[in-house]
């Protein structure tokens, strides 16, 4: 079974906007005793909210998930059991070692005597990401019953139950006093709406434009309808905003990852055709093999150039400058470039020893080769165009009979 290339373009995305997202909107302004406390530009810049609709990309991220999940569940020959630890253990595995690394650093921020509101801002950037663990690993662990129930009941009758949910936890919200808590149910809730779509896409329901146009058509309205109704336009929250899109996650939240699917999965032709060309593919597939680490690491690395640039004393205008106007904006836009050479640099540290070497077929393409430190005796080909990263796959191994003198340079099987 070949990968899907449209959806790893989508994860890619999605993974982009979360990271782009978080740095445009997460200010942390130098205070005069050397500390950072944490500011966003929604709050001066209101008229940017509807840029937050294209860079708040969860939906998609729990889509493709969905998609992944169903994917591997149908070709793996093991028990569910074998299945669910591994897929659990790409996700826990490199949370462990964030969490490692971060609690070392932030006893050497202490021990070195940096200010408690920088080590506040620290830790809750730090550990933020971390709450989309919950929910995701709910929904891989019951991904095979939510397969079954797709295909008994069909994806609009399963996905009717989450989006009721939601709906009365945003009910509640507005009239239960102010300061009331509630039970954070919609945090699984809503994000099994794109997780389920994600599900019944890789059973083929929803291969047809007609049905991607359904979920994009019906997506805007009910956003227009939303924001008619007095949702807040920005998709993420805004400091001082009374009640937020994102946390807990609204109807909004589901109207615009529903949206997204849908005009997602219409832009399929363009994503395949962008995807055949040698370099946005390659791209596409080291997003893909990365997308844990990338997601979590991107805040963290956030604050440490933020605090490590600090340490200088001089208000840097876009990293330690209130994000009070549009100047700040395009400042930080000139940040990104190093802030993402920092994120590639630990994102490659921190992967197996074993590497993909890219080498071109005779007749045309490319494939991407699995170094031999990992697979000594069976060599583990990935054809580029075809079946995607390994990361994020079941392993296509093709026996080669060929001694080690005598391999075949290019990476084809016999």
């Amino acid at each position: 079974m070949s990968r899907d290339r449209a959806v790893d373009a989508l994860r890619a995305y999605a993974i982009g906007g979360v990271v782009l997202g978080h740095w445009l909107v997460t200010g942390l302004v130098l205070t005069g005793d050397g500390g950072l406390h944490q500011a966003s530009p929604l709050s001066a810049l209101p008229g940017l909210a509807p840029v937050t609709w294209v860079l708040q990309t969860l939906g998609l991220f729990f889509f493709t998930a969905g998609f992944g999940s169903t994917r591997s569940l149908s070709r793996h020959r093991g028990g569910p059991g074998r299945w669910l630890a591994r897929r659990l253990r790409r996700l826990l595995l490199p949370t462990v070692a964030l969490l490692g690394v971060g609690a070392a650093v932030l006893l050497a921020a202490t021990v070195a005597g940096t200010p408690d509101d920088t080590l506040a801002v620290a830790l809750r950037l730090a550990v933020s990401p971390l709450w989309f663990l919950v929910p995701l690993v709910f929904l891989v662990a019951v991904t095979g019953p939510l397969r079954a129930a797709v295909r008994r009941w069909g994806v609009a009758r399963c996905v009717a139950p989450a989006v009721a949910v939601v709906a009365a936890a945003d009910l509640a919200v507005r009239l239960l006093p102010a300061g009331a808590d509630l039970p954070p149910v919609t945090v699984v809730a809503a994000w099994s709406v794109p997780y389920l779509l994600g599900v019944a896409h890789a059973d083929g329901r929803m291969d047809g434009r007609r049905a991607a146009g359904t979920l994009a058509g019906g997506g805007v309205a009910a956003l227009a309808a939303l924001v008619a109704a007095g949702y807040p336009v920005s998709a993420v929250g805004v400091p001082g905003d009374g009640i937020s899109n994102l946390n807990p996650p609204s109807l909004f939240a589901v109207a615009l990852a529903v949206t997204q699917v849908g005009l997602g999965l219409l832009a399929r032709p363009a994503l395949e055709r962008l995807l055949s060309l040698p370099l946005p593919g390659r791209a596409v597939s080291e997003v893909n093999r990365s997308a844990v680490r990338i997601y979590l690491w991107h805040q963290p690395l956030l604050v440490a150039v933020t605090a490590l640039t600090a340490r200088t004393g001089v208000a840097l205008p876009g990293l330690h400058t209130v994000p009070d106007g549009v100047g700040w904006v395009l400042t930080r836009c000139c940040w990104l470039p190093l802030l993402t050479a920092v994120l590639v640099t630990v994102v490659r540290t921190g992967q197996p020893a074993g590497h993909l070497s890219w080498r071109r077929r005779p007749g045309g393409g490319e494939v991407a080769v699995r170094s031999a430190e990992c697979v000594p005796r069976t060599p583990q080909v990935y054809d580029h165009r075809r079946s995607g990263p390994p990361d994020l796959q079941e392993v296509i191994a093709v026996r080669d009979s060929d001694p080690p003198s005598r391999g075949r340079a290019d990476g084809q099987p016999r």
